[in-house]
């Protein structure tokens, strides 16, 4: 491909952006991917690219909502190892073959978290109880959604905090950061395998990077300011777009 200096502010835009509504709602990569497509960038090598720079934004998110209590490492060490693992493999698939199958799962799963958003008007407000151990959640959620974040990643943000509000109970906010830590630790992943193999521009993922930690860091302070009813309507225009998109992408 060829590339243009002007590509750079473009991207780092692009990433800021991204940066701002994935600290937020998740997303992030439904912004980013097509624009890099759009610019020439080969399917992997585009992915790739993102990972490297999601990589510092889902840090720079992690890291403060950590650093305000928000969350609790120790509390979510079990979906960090099996997100890892699924993450791991999920990239390594990914590199192997193209498979179109989750572009059919993933937008169902999208639009039964919008119904459920709307039918549960008051979602994520507070906590509530558990309804499953954190252990058997964490093997759940971190395998399936890890292996779709490395495989596909689009909506993995949403789906990864609905599950949190559903599965552990947490509210919104709570939910939203202990989001970014698993996306933290797939995106990391998923990067060292893509950049094994060849699928990383690090210096367009270096601008891009700047973008997104100045995003992400917007993002995440005006998540603990304003709490879940900032979050709901941002999350829920997040997931139909992201579902928007996918249908778009698969159909037309």
């Amino acid at each position: 491909m060829i590339f243009h200096f002007w590509y750079y502010p473009v991207l780092f835009l692009t990433a800021f952006i991204a940066g701002l509504v994935d600290s937020i709602a998740g997303g992030g990569g439904t912004i980013s991917l097509p624009v890099m497509l759009s610019l020439g960038f080969p399917p992997h090598i585009a992915l790739g690219t993102i990972k490297f720079q999601a990589t510092f934004g889902s840090f720079t998110a992690s890291y403060y909502y950590v650093k305000k209590n928000i969350v609790v490492l120790k509390a979510c060490i079990t979906g960090i190892i099996f997100t890892l693992i699924g993450s791991a493999v999920g990239t390594w698939t990914v590199q192997q073959v193209s498979n179109d199958v989750l572009k059919y799962i993933i937008p169902v799963l999208l639009i039964i978290i919008i119904i459920y958003s709307f039918i549960k008007t008051k979602i994520g407000e507070y906590d509530k109880p558990a309804r499953m151990t954190e252990f058997v959640f964490y093997f759940l959620a971190g395998l399936i959604l890890g292996f779709y974040d490395g495989f596909f990643g689009p909506g993995s943000g949403s789906i990864w905090a609905i599950a949190l509000v559903a599965g552990l109970g947490y509210n919104l906010t709570k939910a939203t950061g202990y989001t970014k830590v698993m996306n933290f630790t797939s995106n990391i992943v998923s990067f060292v395998i893509f950049a094994i193999g060849g699928y990383v521009i690090f210096t367009a993922g270096i601008v891009m990077a700047a973008g997104q930690i100045i995003g992400s860091r917007i993002g995440a302070e005006l998540v603990i300011k304003r709490g879940a009813k900032f979050i709901r309507p941002v999350f829920i225009s997040i997931v139909i777009l992201t579902t928007l998109k996918i249908i778009i992408d698969r159909f037309f």
